[in-house]
């Protein structure tokens, strides 16, 4: 339960990220709303990784969860933002999946 929880934080991460990138994007009340999306995914977000330790190693929840943010983040950027998509960049997204699905494999609980 407690890696489903981790996994929602690290989703909630990747909104909250998103809305910092649309406020920026936007100006007066827009801005204001995206970034009470910011604090109210941020606030989900961390509650979630709070849970989640509760259980889990420190380390490897807070791994994964960053993970999670990171990767969904890149690819809220490229689908959303239109930032770029290169060979490199995809190739790193890749192998930072892959070292969250070996943490996740790796981990004691």
């Amino acid at each position: 339960m407690n890696w489903i929880l981790l996994i929602i934080g690290g989703l909630f991460e990747v909104g909250f990220a998103t809305c910092l990138g649309k406020a920026k994007e936007s100006t007066g009340m827009t801005a204001t709303l995206w970034l009470g999306g910011f604090l109210v995914c941020l606030t989900i977000s961390m509650v979630l990784l709070y849970k989640a330790t509760q259980t889990l190693p420190i380390g490897t929840a807070y791994a994964v969860w960053t993970g999670i943010g990171a990767v969904g983040t890149v690819l809220v950027g490229i689908f959303i933002f239109k930032e770029p998509a290169d060979f490199w960049r995809l190739f790193f997204i890749t192998t930072l999946i892959s070292s969250i699905i070996g943490l996740k494999f790796v981990s004691s609980h």
